[in-house]
């Protein structure tokens, strides 16, 4: 399974496992703050409202995602995967499109892992994607689970990877998915709202974990 552009990688079965059960553990984050400089956006659904800030070191996401909101793509768009402890995915048209018909290159940074709240880019995966170019429209916003230190050295050793101490904060407090670093486009991360990410991660779903009722959204600048 990857974090694809109907998807995402979830790393080992038995991770999912530990999300779901540490879900309920996860603190509550305090809201981040946007550099005068960085765009933000809304993410309105029925569960209520997401702010997220795009990162300009990622030039190419950021500036597809505002062209993708400003031409009205994520107008009534589903989220349609989601998976408790781990990520709500979604990004397709309201029409059923996947896919706009071109991807992004990849803009990976170390300096921006997959924490709690981090927005990212689906993909498909490494054998069809060896560049690990990212979907021109579906994207990820992580919910993520807490991890003690010896999970992290046990990823460390599995992936090749290695944490920084801040990082090991991160994810020993408020959480994330850290197997996924390295492997996906990180372009932004949620400002306000996490308790929203929470709650729609919450919803009934199906074997393909799909919401068995439509979770929609739309999206607009703010500034």
């Amino acid at each position: 399974m990857a974090l694809q552009q109907s998807g995402c990688s979830q790393g080992n079965p038995q991770d999912k496992t530990q999300g779901e059960a540490r879900d309920k553990d996860i603190p509550q984050q305090k809201p981040q703050q946007a550099d005068g400089n960085e765009t933000l956006v809304l993410i309105t659904t029925s569960f209520g409202d997401i702010t997220l800030k795009l990162y300009n070191d990622t030039p190419g996401h950021r500036d597809n995602f505002i062209k993708m909101i400003n031409e009205g793509w994520y107008d009534d768009s589903p989220f349609h995967r989601i998976i408790p402890g781990f990520m709500i995915q979604g990004g397709g048209n309201k029409d059923g499109r996947q896919d706009p018909g071109y991807t992004i290159d990849a803009e990976i940074r170390a300096n921006h892992i997959h924490k709690k709240g981090a927005l990212a880019a689906a993909r498909l995966g490494d054998q069809v994607n060896p560049k690990k170019a990212s979907s021109g429209c579906q994207f990820y916003i992580v919910q993520g689970s807490v991890l003690d230190n010896a999970t992290l050295d046990s990823y460390e050793q599995r992936y090749g990877t290695k944490f920084t101490a801040e990082q090991r904060q991160v994810y020993t407090t408020t959480g994330g998915a850290p197997w996924l670093d390295g492997g996906y486009s990180v372009f932004g991360e949620v400002v306000t709202g996490y308790e929203v990410v929470d709650k729609i991660a919450a919803v009934p779903r199906d074997g393909s974990d799909k919401p068995l009722e439509p979770v929609t959204m739309k999206i607009e600048i703010i500034e």
